[in-house]
């Protein structure tokens, strides 16, 4: 039987995660942030929190990852920490249901921008946003080293766009020093701290996507190194690139002109470049997102491959072709997913349902998040002898404050917004049915690195 092969080396790694994390988000969000914390400090800071935040995690989790270079990531991880039961729901949760949901959601808002240029209904949007689907589905059918060089490309592209957008702001007549005023708010302290715990939100949804390349752990060269330094550089390059993006915005704008925008990059653009600046956004979106898609397809299938290879999913989701070496059948079956859901999410009855599940992402990546960091304190102590060729820096303190913070992150969810806490809470129990299903059938066996095997 065919099997994967090791094919990406660090930089394929890094761009993998870098264009995933650098998605449409970072044309959008700066706005929300400003309107949220209505000054040019805090909107600057809240990204460099955030992204610390996500360091934390990523210190943590690369060691998991050079352990157990393995398709399937936290899946694997959680399941050799916790047991098999605990690995499952985070299948379920992000392999089966919020990958593919992520990808139609994405590849609608390519398609809405593509439409700058090409003028669509609301049934060209769909068939666009369809079309991008299937092409990626079927580039990275053909092999992991064709969708890893476009991703390369595609992220290569976004970044220097993204570097033109920031120098243009900066160096282009339009922009001042002036306009960064207010650079903190007169509010009081704690009506302050509870904004900022909103816009952090927001931020770190933005940074999702430092995770990716674990996904694809059995297909990484020398993964003992690439893994953990592919997390930890690409959750830099995403900091960097977010906090100066957001500079560049209110050295153009101002944080009230932010706030009341919902095109701040297009307008941001437009004030140094002219009409050629929505267009010069437009191809930057459509680059980010489609980039970002990529990176999705490619390595989000490896979660259904590995759960079905485990026994936690059809047996048939585990075969991997024979020319190509990838994970076909659940590529096409994610791909299929994605697609229906792109049909759903494009009509107005879906619109705030959708908005609505971008909340319960959050709350259970980092209830997963957060257990993977405590896998690392757990693992210690119960499989003292697992080969870690990187170990988290700063252990214990990286992980348990990262632990403390989702946990933080969760009861602040539960306490804010209780109803989208237990939809979401329902959401990811909602596969426990077919877990007790399947074992009772006894066709469930440990994922390989819980017996020890080199995967």
């Amino acid at each position: 039987m065919a099997e994967l092969k090791r094919q990406l080396g660090l930089l394929d790694s890094t761009m993998i995660n870098v264009g995933t994390i650098i998605a449409s988000a970072i044309f959008i969000v700066p706005s929300a942030i400003a309107a949220t914390l209505g000054a040019t400090g805090p909107a600057i800071l809240v990204w460099v929190v955030g992204g610390v935040v996500s360091l934390l995690g990523a210190l943590s989790v690369a060691e998991l990852g050079a352990a157990m270079p393995e398709a399937g990531g936290q899946y694997v991880y959680l399941a050799r920490a916790y047991g098999p039961a605990s690995g499952f729901l985070y299948g379920w949760t992000s392999g089966v249901v919020i990958n593919p949901a992520s990808i139609a959601a994405i590849a609608v808002g390519f398609a809405t921008y593509f439409g700058f240029f090409v003028p669509l209904s609301g049934a060209g949007i769909k068939l666009v946003a369809v079309l991008s689907i299937v092409a990626l589905t079927v580039l990275n059918s053909l092999g992991v080293r064709l969708g890893a060089v476009t991703q390369n490309v595609l992220t290569l592209i976004k970044m220097a766009l993204l570097v033109v957008l920031i120098v243009v702001g900066f160096a282009l007549p339009g922009g001042s020093a002036t306009n960064l005023a207010p650079l903190w708010a007169d509010a009081p302290p704690g009506h302050q701290i509870a904004s900022f715990g909103v816009a952090l939100v927001a931020v770190l949804w933005a940074y999702d996507g430092w995770i990716e390349i674990t996904y694809v752990g059995s297909e990484v060269t020398d993964p003992e190194r690439n893994l953990p330094r592919s997390i930890v550089l690409s959750t830099i390059i995403g900091m960097a690139l977010y906090c100066l993006v957001t500079a560049s915005f209110a050295y153009v704008l101002s944080p009230a002109k932010m706030a009341a925008s919902s095109l701040v990059a297009s307008d941001a653009a437009q004030v140094t470049l002219g009409g050629a600046g929505a267009a010069l956004v437009a191809v930057a979106i459509m680059i980010a997102t489609i980039g970002s898609n990529n990176g999705i397809v490619l390595t989000a299938a490896r979660i259904p491959y590995a759960m079905a290879r485990d026994g936690l999913l059809p047996r048939r989701l585990a075969g991997v072709h024979p020319r190509f070496l990838t994970p076909v059948p659940s590529l096409v079956v994610q791909g299929i997913i994605a697609i229906a859901l792109t049909w759903i999410s494009t009509e107005p009855s879906w619109k705030g349902t959708y908005n609505r599940l971008f909340t319960y992402v959050v709350l259970g990546e980092f209830i997963f998040y957060g257990m993977s960091a405590g896998a690392v304190i757990l693992l210690r102590h119960t499989a003292a002898d697992m080969p870690r060729p990187y170990r988290t820096w700063g252990y214990p303190v990286t992980p348990l404050v990262f632990v403390l913070f989702s946990a933080w992150l969760i009861w602040n969810t539960a306490h804010e917004q209780l109803l989208d806490f237990a939809v979401g809470m329902a959401l990811i129990l909602a596969g426990l049915p077919w877990y007790w299903w399947r074992k009772a059938s006894s066709v469930i066996r440990h994922p390989s690195s819980v017996n020890g095997s080199d995967g």
